[in-house]
């Protein structure tokens, strides 16, 4: 099981995004710690009534992850998650491809289809088209990458004979795809190189629009995944997100929370995510350095 840090979101609207630690810092922290991959989250334009009643602010991941690639050397690249369809998808092709090539194949592309109609409505997309562009991009993003001519007739775009160069060293980079829906899921099983479940709150699958899944349905949901996608299945990567505030105690029982990691994989997942939290940059630096030594290089 390999472990992801997810850089701290941010509540608020007056926080400061790197309260957490300088994003180069902890990512060096990181790699050299054991921990085999980084994250960010995307949220563009949050509104004020979402981030007072909770929500979160983020740096653009597509560019903090080229900032990680800069002063790293092996550790994975991931957006978690990019919202496919607030972004034309030449553009995100490009923005991943530039990423993956400056970190010498290590981005993997996490994906959704968004779910904050405030947002949607900010940037100009239409909230209820989002499945439309979503699958769009799933189109777009490997013909882009190919580094062939080709041609697309989108919702908002037409294509004739466009090139994108350079190839990205990954063909094609990795998608992982987020949700639970049987939606997400067929996509996953058909066209993806991963899956990202969410395990939460009842809130959470409220204000994400998505169904409910719970850890003990994973085992079963993750093998019938597998089983939908046939041949490729035995190779899909599922990263799930583990969320226990205690775990970035000083104090922290590392071993009830290697069990219960240990779970997780026992159920199939290859990944687990590990959300930091918005600290000072020491305490970051710490935990980074304990979960690593105490969980990532176990």
């Amino acid at each position: 099981m390999r472990a992801m840090f997810q850089y701290p979101e941010v509540s608020g609207r007056t926080a400061d995004m790197l309260d957490a630690g300088p994003v180069a810092e902890l990512a060096r922290v990181a790699e050299d710690g054991g921990w085999a991959g980084f994250a960010f989250t995307e949220h563009p334009a949050p509104g004020l009534r979402w981030l007072e009643a909770g929500g979160h602010q983020s740096l653009d991941p597509l560019v903090a992850l080229g900032h990680v690639a800069a002063v790293t050397s092996e550790i994975r690249l991931l957006t978690y998650l990019s919202v496919f369809p607030y972004r034309n998808p030449l553009l995100l092709a490009k923005s991943a491809a530039t990423v993956d090539i400056l970190s010498g194949g290590r981005l993997i592309l996490g994906a959704g289809t968004g779910y904050a109609k405030g947002e949607f409505h900010a940037l100009g997309v239409d909230f209820d088209e989002r499945n439309l562009l979503f699958d769009e991009a799933l189109d777009v993003l490997p013909l882009h990458w190919s580094g062939e001519p080709f041609s697309y007739n989108g919702r908002h775009f037409s294509a004739r004979e466009v090139i994108g160069l350079p190839r990205p060293p990954q063909q094609p980079i990795p998608i992982w795809i987020g949700g639970n829906s049987a939606l997400t899921r067929r996509r996953v099983a058909e066209r993806a190189n991963g899956w990202l479940p969410l395990l939460g709150s009842k809130e959470l699958f409220s204000t994400t629009r998505t169904a409910q899944l719970t850890a003990a349905d994973l085992p079963e949901a993750i093998a019938r995944l597998r089983a939908d996608a046939g041949p490729r299945g035995t190779d899909l990567d599922v990263a799930v997100s583990y969320n226990d505030p205690s775990l970035q105690a000083a104090d922290a029982d590392f071993g009830r929370h290697r069990a219960a990691i240990a779970e997780l994989e026992a159920a199939g997942a290859t990944w687990v995510i590990i959300p930091g939290r918005g600290t000072r940059a020491e305490e970051s630096v710490a935990f980074l350095k304990r979960f690593g030594a105490e969980i990532a290089t176990r």
